[in-house]
């Protein structure tokens, strides 16, 4: 990729180099074996050029532009020349252009699939969070998205939650140790499950399924001091939140919708962690529409 590109996707908080993987990956979907657009190949000379607009089909979020300027790079190099005229995070209207895209015409139809399905993706996301964002409005809990993501598009994915207003937890098993119930009963119970974590890797930040105010109890008692409350009653979560105070941070996870967001915040956990964000977003609709030229 250009150096732009690199650097753009860098400010955006992306690694060009997952970035790229992604594309070539996405684009050998679509070019197979000889790397060939056949239609485009067919019907375009290759020294016709164009300029296209990105546009929103309906009125969402936008994340992903400077991906899909990474995806018309790889296609086209320097040949290719994107300029922005939306920022991620955005609140876009339908009809809005977002980029405009000028450069060999075979280029931008080439690269048009792979860069929308990108985009897409990452607006529907995005969207998607804005409304838990707007939800949970005026108060402290924050909106969080899990490790429930598409395979490969992780680091696309949660850049997009970004994008919508919400955080991110951890990225992989690596990262973050989470007791959840299956660990507890393989280790012999909460205490022996988190010590066991300490002893093996003490810098890693440890989190500790519950599901009763025993459990958080006891949790707290080992040293925990971040609580995932897995498909609690809101009324159940006020009761935890109550007993464990400011020991640790809590987050209700399992379940959660929006119509309920309210109703979890107000007990005063800190996080609602919702796979939904990644796993069931709907794409946000953009296109690639090519300006009108006269030819002879």
């Amino acid at each position: 990729m250009t150096p732009a590109i690199i650097e753009a996707l860098r400010a955006d908080g992306l690694d060009p180099v997952e970035v790229e993987r992604i594309v070539r990956t996405a684009l050998a979907e679509d070019l197979g074996p000889a790397g060939l657009d056949v239609t485009s190949v067919a019907t375009i000379p290759a020294d016709q050029v164009d300029t296209a607009e990105l546009v929103a089909r309906e009125a969402g979020v936008v994340a992903g532009l400077t991906v899909a300027a990474a995806v018309f790079d790889v296609v086209g190099g320097r040949t290719v020349s994107v300029v922005r005229t939306a920022r991620d995070g955005a609140a876009v209207a339908r009809g809005a252009v977002l980029a405009t895209v000028t450069g060999p015409t075979r280029a931008l139809l080439t690269a048009e699939r792979t860069a929308l399905n990108l985009l897409t993706r990452m607006s529907g996301v995005a969207t998607h969070t804005r409304a838990w964002t707007e939800a949970l409005a005026g108060g402290k809990a924050q909106v969080l998205d899990t490790r429930k993501t598409t395979p490969g598009l992780r680091i696309l994915e949660k850049y997009a939650v970004r994008a919508g207003g919400g955080g991110n937890k951890r990225m992989g098993l690596y990262d973050v140790a989470m007791i959840k119930d299956n660990h507890k009963l393989a280790a012999g119970g909460i205490g022996a499950a988190y010590r066991r974590v300490r002893e093996r890797f003490p810098d890693v930040p440890v989190q500790v399924e519950v599901t009763t105010v025993g459990e958080a109890e006891e949790a707290v008692g080992a040293g925990a001091d971040f609580l995932l409350c897995d498909n609690m009653s809101p009324e159940l979560l006020a009761e935890v939140v109550a007993a464990v105070g400011d020991r640790a941070e809590l987050e209700a996870t399992g379940g959660l919708t929006l119509a309920a967001a309210a109703r979890y915040a107000a007990t005063g956990v800190d996080y609602l962690s919702v796979g939904a964000l990644t796993h069931s977003s709907p794409i946000l609709d953009i296109a690639l529409d090519l300006r009108d030229s006269d030819r002879d």
